[in-house]
């Protein structure tokens, strides 16, 4: 049964949470407090790169299942339901900051019909489902939670193919109502308290890190005793208890969840009494990778960075995204150029016109071929697929030294090192 249903906060999750409930006949108005964003959402233009959203919001522009408005209070008045998708960023003690969500919450409180079920859809810590109900202000309304479970690049694919879906009310009449909306898709569906359901989305997020870190780690292990982690990762994976998935080796975890989920938890964790030692731990393992693949540059470049060219092929912090924030690439970039390099880089989805305070100091381009003139050393830092391919002997004519530090292990070692290259990788010794 279709649903009259209200997003507030069209960032990455609203957006995609709107534009896939009203793909699956549900009426959706979504709302935002930038004048400029949603008269472009309105015209159908989509600020962010997302497989497939584009085709979602122009199917429910056209339909008129979609709509964008200014203002929350203006999108919840008919609204059943209310999803809650503002930022939840971290606080300077690593805690997640919960002023968007309490604004939020009592703009709409006076605007809400009863019995109106309002969903935190941001990834909030325990006891975030009482801070709305005592922000709403009101006594007849109810307060779910229902977090989200997408990666960046393949969202609208997780919305609509989800592994689970994961409802936490302390009403069961609640939790069959929130359930409805997702019957059309072919997924378990767990009812459990709001306490659960909200360390579930951190729990998750927190073990993943967890096993890129631990799979970074054993990547050092094979450097020191000679062996190739991509065969190692492969024998593990073969274990169905331990699969293959999120044990690749790399430049070290980011993003706009991890960092932030991994170190809320541990805040989360203290405030309960317990020491997350273990978690913490994760989190120094991947300020040690940034180090680690800072180092072996500094190393290919014959032990000193000070004025010396580095190209760099990647910006973000996974391929298929435009997303920077907490960008593995641009923390070592950034402790490149304070051990005194200067970087020119380059990456598909980052044009050298974007403004972004984060690229300071990085000098974009558009042609990777461009990133690598008169370079020491191209550092692969994002695993885009088109980096294979591109013609290595223009780049060993262009470049000052043919050293190639792959942290991604992307390219082919083998044919770099014919083209007399010096190939570093994560891991291989």
């Amino acid at each position: 049964m279709a649903s009259k249903i209200a997003i507030i906060g069209t960032g990455y999750v609203g957006l995609t949470t709107g534009a896939c409930l009203s793909h699956l006949g549900h009426s959706v108005v979504c709302a935002d407090v930038v004048p400029e964003k949603v008269d472009a959402l309105s015209r159908g233009e989509v600020p962010i790169l997302e497989a497939g959203l584009d085709e979602l919001v122009h199917e429910g522009l056209s339909s008129g299942q979609l709509r964008f408005v200014l203002g929350a209070e203006n999108a919840v008045g008919d609204a059943e339901f209310v999803f809650l998708c503002v930022p939840t960023p971290q606080s300077d003690d690593g805690s997640a900051d919960l002023s968007y969500i309490e604004a939020a919450a009592e703009q709409i409180g006076p605007h809400l019909q009863p019995e109106t079920i309002v969903i935190n859809k941001s990834t909030v810590p325990v006891g975030s489902t009482r801070v709305v109900e005592r922000a709403l202000g009101r006594g007849d309304v109810h307060v779910v939670s229902n977090p989200e479970f997408l990666r960046e690049g393949s969202a609208v694919h997780d919305f609509l193919n989800p592994d689970r879906v994961v409802i936490g009310a302390d009403d069961q009449s609640a939790a069959i109502r929130v359930a409805g909306m997702y019957l059309g898709l072919a997924a378990p569906l767990q009812v459990t308290d709001p306490a659960s359901a909200e360390i579930i989305k951190y729990a998750s997020n927190a073990f993943l890190a967890t096993k890129i870190s631990y799979v970074n780690a054993i990547a050092a292990l094979c450097e020191a005793v000679g062996a190739d982690v991509n065969d190692v990762v492969l024998g593990m994976g073969y274990d169905k208890r331990i699969g293959n998935a999120f044990l690749r080796p790399g430049p070290g975890w980011g993003g706009s969840c991890f960092p932030k989920d991994s170190r809320a938890l541990v805040k989360i964790a203290e405030e309960a009494g317990y020491d997350f030692g273990l978690l913490r731990g994760v989190i120094d393992v991947n300020e040690e990778q940034f180090e680690r693949v800072a180092d072996k540059v500094r190393r290919l470049a014959g032990g000193d960075l000070s004025g010396k060219r580095i190209a760099a092929w990647g910006l973000t912090f996974k391929a298929r995204t435009d997303d920077l924030r907490e960008s593995p690439s641009l923390e070592i970039l950034r402790r490149l150029r304070a051990l005194g390099a200067t970087v020119r880089a380059h990456d598909p989805a980052v044009r050298a016109a974007h403004a972004d305070p984060r690229l300071e100091g990085i000098e974009v381009v558009d042609d990777p071929y461009a990133a690598c003139e008169d370079a020491e050393v191209l550092v692969v830092l994002t695993e885009w697929d088109e980096f294979k391919w591109h013609d290595f002997d223009k780049v060993a004519g262009l470049m000052a030294g043919r050293r190639v530090l792959d942290a991604r292990n992307l390219l082919e070692r083998s044919a770099l090192k014919r083209r007399g290259f010096e190939y570093e990788g994560i891991g291989r010794g």
